[in-house]
């Protein structure tokens, strides 16, 4: 889920609703200094103007000859495309709307937090399958292993879905054709708006309910119960002008300054398009009336939680807003909290490379009752976090891991003669605890050192311990007591070669770790999993451990690939070999007491259009079901003899 930064801004919070700005001012707004990011505190605004005043005085800085920053213009990816693909239904039967009684014992998607569920490309409910892939809905029946249904989105970029009884949210992503889309002067007519299109489903019916589209980028979602909260990102939209063969970059940069004064406080907040009971609706999703700010922020971005209840209509998601960025999404039962990097602020054209250090802002929304979302906290660490995992709530304590020093704020793009400090700047990380003090999420205690030179590549906080792995040459998994958040504390270090990318709890004081072998060089070597006994914090060691030469996993980056079925120790990983024409498979191990057996490869039956393999491998009853672009495959859990391959059509 990552690797989708937009620029970064801070703090803004908004409540649902439209409010209109009066028309903008001509007088011209003096810049603020520049300062890094202190500790976050909201300042609310008290009018429309207040607030359109102080977004034209913090993105100032930012304005240049090319908008916002230096450089060039980035488009969205891909051409034009009529994104009202309509929902068709397939040839369906009554398997589709009568699944059987008896629902199989079944596993579901990997998730950080029990309880709380994440979006991907497959879910089952033990009776039914659900695939996205091709912009298709798949649903397959169990009992009878056939493809029972099928919801066409069309052109749209179906990436990932939540389901919940009858229901499903599909998240589209990509280029959004919004009925008045904004098209800046310079940009080509085939770089569309990006932005998010969520699809209501009914999985009876197989047809669409509703859609909404909005102009931000999609960030992430979680879903407890019937209820999904989806996060996502948008910028201001303003047309800036560019330096063309009548306009020199002068006199572009001060079209560009009484542009922005003259922007309409609309032009920050995000939009929507809703399609719903056969009617069509559009506007502005939040409203600028109670909006807040932190005392320092450059204006640039807007995030929003959106909230929906599956069981009835979209409508506009109750939205709530904050004018910032975000990064990594992490939620509890409870808690929703949203974190910003800093890293993608635009740079200030006008002055030369300074060095400053990384901080990453934390914001905490309450989700404890029904509705919006509501924003209680917002604190913020130093360095960088690696993805949901670094962070953990336990106890009404957010622990945080990071890394410093891996690289500056601004000059990531600077030659190394300009700012030679730069690129030296030794890496270190970190594990803070944060508890909630009022409105701020207080720093409670720390603990650094681990990984001098090297960064994080994965962390699992496990109850009152932490576990965080970084890799240079070597894989040191660090042991952490955090049972007094005021001191926490390294309690033991196992270097090995390689690394693990995503740790997994196994149940009596056992860790398994999914990575890459490495030699003591550094090179890395192939698929890694290992397992590890870390019932002695002191003196960690691993116990076992299976290499499978030349090959990458998806569980590397995306969890939700990783499969560990603990009634009988099956685990499943896909891989994939770099050295025989991209090989897919499922690699599947046996977790016998402490030690990885082999338990053999699945392999899907050979096709002529290449679907990437097999990506997600489910247990339902006593069966492995493995699901990729191309079909899905049953297994015996136990043996692994083929039952079944459902080709989706093409």
């Amino acid at each position: 889920m990552n690797g989708k930064k937009l620029l970064a801004g801070a703090a803004v919070l908004a409540v649902a609703g439209v409010c209109v700005s009066s028309a903008a001012r001509d007088d011209t707004l003096a810049p603020p200094p520049v300062v890094d990011h202190g500790p976050v505190r909201l300042v609310a605004f008290d009018s429309c103007d207040n607030a359109v005043t102080e977004l034209r005085r913090a993105m100032a800085p930012y304005v240049s000859a090319y908008g916002l920053g230096g450089g060039n213009v980035m488009y969205a990816e891909g051409m034009a495309a009529d994104t009202g693909g309509v929902a068709q239904k397939s040839v369906p039967d009554a398997r589709a709307a009568t699944p059987p009684a008896q629902q199989q014992e079944h596993s579901t998607t990997n998730v950080h937090e029990q309880g709380v569920d994440e979006p991907d490309i497959v879910k089952t409910d033990g009776q039914r399958v659900f695939s996205i892939a091709d912009g298709k809905l798949r649903v397959i029946d169990v009992a009878s292993k056939a493809l029972t249904g099928t919801v066409d989105l069309g052109e749209r970029r179906a990436s990932q879905l939540l389901v919940q009884g009858d229901r499903a949210l599909v998240v589209t992503e990509g280029p959004v054709l919004m009925e008045k889309p904004v098209t800046p002067p310079g940009r080509p007519s085939f770089a569309p708006a990006s932005g998010t299109e969520l699809v209501l489903v009914d999985l009876k019916g197989l047809k669409e309910i509703s859609s909404l589209k909005t102009d931000g980028f999609y960030l992430d979602a979680r879903q407890i119960g019937g209820t999904a909260r989806v996060v996502v990102r948008s910028q201001p939209r303003i047309e800036w002008a560019y330096p063309d063969q009548t306009t020199n970059e002068a006199g572009s940069l001060r079209r560009n300054k009484e542009i922005l004064q003259n922007t309409p406080i609309s032009s920050w907040l995000p939009q929507y398009e809703l399609s719903e009971n056969g009617a069509k609706s559009s506007g502005t999703l939040v409203d600028c009336a109670n909006v807040s700010h932190p005392v320092v922020h450059s204006g640039t971005s807007m995030l929003t939680v959106l909230t929906f209840e599956l069981s009835g209509q979209l409508g506009t998601g109750q939205p709530v807003s904050i004018v910032a960025d975000g990064d990594t999404v992490y939620g509890t039962d409870r808690s929703l909290y949203v974190a910003d990097d800093h890293r993608l602020l635009p740079e200030l054209p006008s002055r030369a490379p300074v060095q400053r250090p990384i901080t990453t802002a934390i914001h905490q929304f309450d989700i404890s009752g029904s509705g919006p979302p509501k924003h209680v906290a917002s604190g913020d660490v130093n360095g960088t976090l690696l993805n949901q995992y670094s962070l953990s709530e336990h106890d009404g304590v957010l622990r945080v891991a990071t890394t410093t020093g891996t690289e500056s704020r601004c000059c990531w793009r600077v030659p190394a003669d300009v700012v030679p400090q730069q690129r030296q700047a030794p890496s270190e990380s970190f594990v803070t605890t944060l508890r909630r003090d009022g409105g701020q999420l207080a720093k409670v205690g720390q603990v650094g050192g681990l990984g001098k030179g090297e960064r994080i590549y994965s962390v699992r906080f496990i109850g009152k311990a932490g576990y965080v792995v970084t890799f240079r040459q070597t894989d040191p998994l660090y042991t952490l007591d955090l049972s007094d958040p005021r001191q926490p504390k390294v309690t033991g270090e196992l270097k090995i070669n390689g690394f693990s990318a995503y740790l997994h709890p196994a149940g009596d004081g056992r860790l398994i770790g999914v990575g890459q072998d490495a030699t003591d060089q550094g090179r890395t070597t192939g698929t890694q999993v290992s397992l590890f006994d870390v019932k002695d914090p002191a003196a960690p060691r691993r116990v076992a451990q299976y290499h499978l030469p030349d090959t990458s996993s998806e569980a590397q980056f995306d969890p939700h690939a990783f499969l560990f079925w603990p009634q009988d120790g099956t685990l499943v990983i896909p891989v994939a070999s770099y050295r025989t024409n991209y090989e897919a498979s499922s690699l599947v191990l046996k977790l016998d007491g402490d030690q990885l057996r082999d338990g053999g490869r699945i392999v899907e039956p050979a096709s002529q259009d290449y679907s990437g393999g097999q990506r997600r491998t489910i247990v339902i009853g006593d069966q492995l079901w493995s699901i990729s672009a191309a079909g899905v495959q049953v297994n015996a859990r136990t043996g692994l003899a083929q039952q079944a391959w459902l080709p989706f059509p093409r």
